[in-house]
């Protein structure tokens, strides 16, 4: 994304935010939030919930606090050289924190403890998606499903799913993208597990492959099934949760245009559910929801008020024991992309109850073996 076309977007959006919420400033030091207002990675330590520096807005600048030891870095790697002022302040003096609440004006608002601060709700100021966040986000659809799919084509059934899920993370971290979530789960564990995190069992007679992957703070999710002797049930089950995916986007462009809720569209998923005859299926896993700036930006689920937005990526994940359905798909206000495909997986059309939406899904790929 051309980062004057990023900052400009993202001021129109805040100052909307500052209006609105009668603040004079607003800061983000969490790393997908940082990397939704100006593309960078505060990123150091991956299991902190904070980076190492917090980006800010006043209605007039952008701001960067961070202490002297990212300073350089930052500046040369990570945050664009105009339009943005850094402010530095001594790794021994102060923290992220005291370093924010010296040079913001107040009242403001922080997407981390700023004592003092109000609280700001990152997700509702991330949605809906622009048109550069959508051509990022084709990007790395397309680079995530190539990743997953190379990989799954030469899995074979003596493979571990720790094998498996190394594969996945190496491919696709020379394509410059993160992993927070690479599961594998093999015959036998993928029936008894809906999270399925890998092990040194073998697949077996067949696997579910899933990703979620991070790329510039954007976050995109698909599962592919691999088998190589299938079970005798796997193709209905797996058909069926294709079915009820594409029942939910539809009923997410339904939704959407009505201005409802999330708990709206699970109301339709639960349906779904029934109409192919595995009503109580979504009790046992979570059925996904909007992502983007997020793995989930919100999830479907009983009474979720959430708004639901377009243009959107969405990404829900309905199972049935054994199988499961899951890809990142933008729905618009008219259109709807699947974005996580290659175009070179076999696939299925499924079309919904309602006539509304037409989408291939991918189908099982079955692999000979010796």
């Amino acid at each position: 994304m051309d980062i004057d076309e990023r900052l400009a977007s993202r001021a129109d959006r805040l100052d909307t935010y500052l209006e609105t919420h009668d603040v004079e400033a607003v800061w983000f030091a969490r790393p997908n939030s940082f990397a939704w207002l100006l593309g960078g990675d505060n990123v150091v330590d991956r299991d902190a919930p904070v980076g190492v520096a917090a980006a800010g807005y006043d209605g007039d600048e952008f701001h960067v606090v961070t202490d002297n030891i990212e300073a350089t870095r930052l500046l040369h790697e990570e945050v664009p050289h105009e339009g943005v002022r850094i402010h530095r302040y001594q790794w021994y003096e102060g923290s992220l924190a005291s370093g924010v609440a010296s040079v913001s004006p107040t009242p403001a608002a922080a997407d981390f403890d700023v004592p003092g601060f109000n609280d700001v709700d990152a997700s509702t100021v991330r949605q809906p998606l622009t048109e550069s966040d959508i051509e990022a986000y084709r990007e790395l659809g397309r680079d995530v499903a190539s990743a997953v799919e190379r990989v799954c084509r030469e899995l074979e059934p003596h493979d571990t799913e720790h094998e498996a899920a190394s594969g996945l993370r190496v491919t696709l971290h020379a394509m410059g993208i993160e992993t927070p979530v690479s599961l594998v789960g093999g015959a036998r564990r993928a029936q008894q597990y809906r999270h399925y995190t890998p092990t040194d069992e073998q697949l077996g007679d067949y696997a579910l492959v899933s990703v979620t992957a991070q790329r510039d703070g954007l976050y995109a999710s698909c599962t592919r099934t691999v088998a190589f002797d299938a079970p005798d049930w796997l193709e209905s089950r797996h058909e069926k949760t294709m079915r009820v995916e594409v029942e939910a986007l539809a009923a997410t462009k339904r939704v959407a245009a009505d201005g409802g809720t999330a708990g709206e569209v699970f109301d339709a998923i639960r349906d779904a559910y029934d109409d192919v005859d595995n009503s109580d299926e979504w009790l046992n896993h979570h059925q996904g929801g909007a992502a983007g700036f997020a793995g989930r930006e919100w999830f479907a689920a009983p009474d979720a008020d959430d708004a639901v937005h377009a243009p959107m990526g969405y990404a829900y994940n309905p199972t049935i024991e054994g199988a499961k359905s899951e890809d990142t798909v933008l729905v618009g206000t008219d259109e709807t992309e699947v974005l996580t495909t290659t175009g070179r997986w076999p696939t299925r059309t499924i079309t919904s109850d309602d006539g509304s939406i037409e989408l291939e899904r991918p189908e099982i790929l079955h692999i000979e073996t010796e």
